[in-house]
């Protein structure tokens, strides 16, 4: 995801294992861009249990877990959902 990128970096520059509150009180006003809006890297983490991160991957996948709705496209689309039993949808489309 694009807008992890330069997190993912900064994740990268440090020692672990380290805790949450280590992370956020290193990169914490790190902005992230996102597809409707931003937030910080604080906001984010903030929103799960504090941890402490074995390596940068844990902290990259914590980050991802934690970003907001504004990381996601349209709220509730989804083409490839199935059609819930006794519901009409919409005509399967062969490509």
């Amino acid at each position: 995801m694009r807008m992890m990128s330069n997190a993912a970096e900064a994740f990268e520059a440090y020692d672990y294992p380290m805790t949450t509150e280590e992370l956020i009180e290193a990169e914490g006003d790190m902005t992230l861009e996102l597809p409707n809006g931003t937030e910080t890297l604080r906001d984010a983490l903030s929103r799960s249990a504090p941890e402490t991160f074995e390596t940068a991957e844990d902290a990259r996948l914590t980050a991802y877990a934690g970003v907001s709705s504004k990381a996601i496209g349209r709220k509730g689309y989804s083409d490839r959902d199935p059609i819930c039993m006794g519901e009409d949808g919409p005509e399967e489309v062969s490509f």
